[in-house]
């Protein structure tokens, strides 16, 4: 047993997981679970995300002995799920609205930050950010999750789309700025 105030980074638990140590897992499980639970949502796995991720975890666990460490275990088991969320997709015959559940800002922390009047502006911007990203094709949205919704390194980012880095670099740029262009114009449409 491991005393609790030792506490063990992902690649201890991925080395006794991969000895076969069931609860070296699990802890990997519980630990990692809200992250995949938010990448598959963001990614459009919507009221499908829970099994989505169990799925992942299943998959992770099958392919732990392939896990080499080249990238954070985190960037891996996302992949994973990001992976499992495109085959719910491709299973649904879907291509477009990802569902941004997951992306709202608490509304007690709005409340408590402005008052009615800031929660209810922060609602407004928050439903013009989930419009525009809806409006962006697949591969910006995906970016976009990636690096702002979930903070995801650039190295992670690389890992969980499996693109190259220069891809991620300049897609990023070109769907901030895309973003950027729609929510310009939500704000012009919405004054006027």
């Amino acid at each position: 047993m491991i005393p609790p105030e030792v506490p063990l980074d992902d690649e201890e638990f991925v080395t006794r997981a991969q000895a076969g140590d069931r609860e070296a897992y699990e802890l990997l499980v519980t630990r990692h679970t809200a992250s995949a639970y938010r990448t598959a949502v963001l990614l459009g796995a919507g009221s499908d995300a829970e099994d989505v991720i169990q799925e992942a975890f299943v998959k992770a666990y099958r392919k732990l002995s392939r896990y080499r460490g080249d990238s954070s275990f985190r960037s891996w088991l996302l992949a994973i799920v990001a992976n499992e969320t495109r085959n719910l997709h491709r299973s649904r015959d879907r291509r477009h609205g990802l569902v941004l559940r997951a992306a709202r800002v608490d509304p007690t922390a709005e409340i408590a930050e402005d008052g009615a009047v800031g929660a209810v502006l922060a609602g407004e911007r928050r439903t013009a950010l989930v419009r525009a990203l809806r409006l962006l094709p697949a591969k910006d949205r995906e970016v976009l999750v990636c690096r702002y919704f979930l903070d995801l390194t650039e190295d992670e980012t690389v890992t969980m789309l499996g693109w190259p880095r220069g891809t991620v670099k300049s897609r990023t740029s070109r769907a901030l700025a895309k973003l950027r262009a729609l929510l310009a114009v939500e704000e012009v449409s919405h004054r006027g």
